[in-house]
């Protein structure tokens, strides 16, 4: 099977047929650049990110296109998207630095000095979470690695195992609901979440005694897009709730309309509770725990980056 290296070179074979251009030639900063737009979404919001005028990163682009004589990305009044030129070069960017940080990785560390990057993505809505290894680890893969560069943002769960597939991420922390064959799972954590009702909801004055199993069956829960489908608990019934939220922040806003029942994590509603603005309806049987995991894709080399911050999160690897 070709890699999308050997697409692109061929690409360029279709495209200069008369005079060839070798992928050697081709301005590695002019597809940082290029790489940067795609994963932003657009040109204005690369710029905010590289901090660099929308006017110059709109010439480097063009330049590019120049180079490789061919048109990457539409961009107007539709919005910006890739032709397929543009899906095949951006692929082949992924995997031309990755084999640079590689080659960087290796020359590094013989002498003792850690350079490259790592992009690293978390599930949103856990930075509350004081199981969470993330920010300890981070600081210390930041104090052993001064030089490396670390990029960690948040995303949601769909977008964060597709940019695993694409390469365009490192590594991973997030729940998992249920594990796939393209990824590997390294435990971290559980994560414990509870049903919660606001304080203008009908429960909420009441004991949890008082609180029966057709109490809760009646009651107007919301369907959590992804916790909902794996998790095994059998008083509700998810799949007929015409109630339904993707992100735990959408969850929040639903309960506290005082209309409806649904889960968070403990960690995330504590500051509701503290606020008197929700509670949970405690019950062991009602309690689902979510197992917190380091993802990786399937096959993916452990390197000397992927290895310290696996070290500092507390995971034993084999590499």
């Amino acid at each position: 099977m070709e890699s999308k290296l050997s697409d692109f070179r061929n690409l360029l074979t279709e495209k200069n047929e008369s005079s060839q251009i070798s992928i050697n030639n081709v301005d590695l900063k002019l597809l940082r650049v290029f790489k940067s737009v795609v994963e932003a979404g657009g040109f204005t919001s690369a710029s905010h990110e590289l901090n660099i005028g929308l006017a110059a990163i709109s010439k480097q682009v063009s330049d590019l296109e120049i180079r490789l004589g061919m048109t990457l990305c539409s961009r107007g009044r539709d919005g910006f998207f890739l032709t397929e030129y543009g899906s095949i070069v951006y692929q082949a960017t992924l995997e031309l630095f990755s084999s640079i940080n590689q080659f960087r990785d290796r020359l590094q560390s013989s002498r003792n000095e850690i350079l490259g990057e790592i992009n690293i993505s978390v599930i949103d809505n856990t930075i509350t979470d004081r199981q969470s290894p993330i920010t300890k680890a981070v600081r210390q893969l930041a104090h052993v690695a001064p030089k490396l560069n670390i990029r960690l943002q948040t995303e949601q769960l769909d977008n964060l195992e597709r940019g695993l597939n694409e390469g365009r991420l490192t590594c991973a922390i997030a729940p998992v609901y249920e594990e796939k064959s393209e990824f590997e799972y390294y435990f971290l954590y559980q994560e414990e979440s509870q049903i919660y009702c606001s304080n203008e909801h009908e429960f909420f004055h009441l004991n949890d005694s008082d609180i029966t199993i057709d109490m809760l069956k009646n009651a107007k829960v919301i369907n959590h897009s992804y916790a909902s489908m794996h998790h095994k608990n059998k008083v509700f019934n998810f799949k007929n709730s015409n109630i339904q939220a993707v992100q735990i922040e959408s969850v929040a806003m639903l309960i506290l309309t005082g209309h409806f029942i649904g889960y968070l994590p403990c960690h995330y509603a504590e500051r509701y509770v503290e606020q008197n603005l929700l509670r949970p309806i405690t019950s062991e049987s009602l309690t689902i725990f979510t197992r917190f995991c380091f993802i990786i894709k399937k096959g993916k080399r452990i390197n000397t980056i992927i290895k310290l911050f696996m070290d500092a999160l507390g995971i034993q690897s084999e590499s």
